[in-house]
């Protein structure tokens, strides 16, 4: 056997560590730090979600605790592919420096995709700009005057602009999501109909919902003390340059164990860097009547 010189070794060492570590084609920023759910227990599943396909390597921007030491937070909103938002400032006052919301809106402009995570639908409700890019929004004091309220009806989105305020769900229960644009490079390939596992489901969110397409919806069941429509799950907004993918699903990591909710995250995240999708169907997706969990 041939014995290798410490220098032959750490060549040989190099080479192989070379082959191996192909970069992710993309860069995520995962914004958190506020919030009114648990993002210490939800972040991390949202990073090991995008880093499992392999399109993505993901950095965390967390802000502090201390509301004197946000006008210093500046997540590096420039310099990635796609900005997830786990991110809230409902009731601990955490609104971001005028800075931090410039460098946010600028980059979304020029390109860099969005994810809005489930309950960043209540993010910044006094923030124009900021609703432009979440589309739809719930609580913080949302109401008619935050816009319209989306629904599905007769085969259509209607526009509701009268007198309602904005967010409200019932208690958990699994539900049924229907694609309302199965073409969709998001949905393309799944089933029109699937379970979700039980979760959260919004509904009478409102929102300016310029260049707003809904991807899917399900019915906000008055059973479930629901509004007794089919709502926004999934939809995506055109922001300047930036595509928005803004899922109100997965309220805690048992709700986003459901494999309908993993593979329309990273789909959706996919397309908000990049515009297309190369994930295919996974096995698992949850059939119409049967909630899928992942281990």
């Amino acid at each position: 056997m041939q014995t290798l010189t410490r220098r032959q070794f750490t060549a040989v060492a190099m080479t192989a560590a070379v082959v191996r570590a192909e970069p992710s084609p993309y860069t995520a920023l995962l914004v958190d730090g506020r919030n009114n759910h648990d993002w210490r227990a939800t972040s991390p599943v949202l990073k090991r979600l995008l880093e499992e396909t392999g399109l993505f390597r993901v950095d965390c921007s967390t802000a502090p605790a201390d509301n004197s030491q946000l006008e210093s937070f500046l997540p590096p909103f420039r310099g990635t592919n796609l900005i997830v938002l786990n991110y809230s400032d409902l009731g601990s006052g955490g609104a971001w420096s005028d800075r931090a919301k410039t460098q946010f809106v600028d980059a979304v402009k020029g390109g860099v995709g969005v994810v809005v995570y489930h309950a960043a639908s209540s993010a910044f409700p006094e923030w124009s700009e900021f609703n432009r890019v979440a589309g739809l929004g719930g609580w913080g004091g949302r109401d008619e005057r935050s816009g319209p309220h989306l629904y599905w009806k007769n085969g259509e989105i209607v526009r509701d602009s009268g007198p309602a305020k904005a967010g409200h769900h019932g208690p958990r229960h699994p539900f049924q999501v229907v694609a309302r644009q199965p073409q969709h490079p998001i949905l393309a390939g799944l089933p029109p109909v699937w379970m979700h596992a039980s979760d959260e489901l919004y509904d009478t969110l409102r929102g300016p919902a310029e260049q707003l397409d809904v991807l899917a919806t399900a019915w906000s069941d008055p059973t479930f003390a629901g509004a007794g429509r089919h709502e926004p799950v999934l939809f995506t907004v055109r922001f300047g340059q930036g595509r928005v993918f803004h899922t109100t699903l997965g309220h805690d990591p048992a709700a986003m164990r459901c494999a309908g909710f993993v593979t329309t995250f990273q789909r959706g995240a996919e397309w908000a860097a990049s515009g297309r999708v190369s994930q295919p169907t996974p096995r698992d997706f949850p059939p119409e009547n049967e909630v899928s969990l992942r281990a």
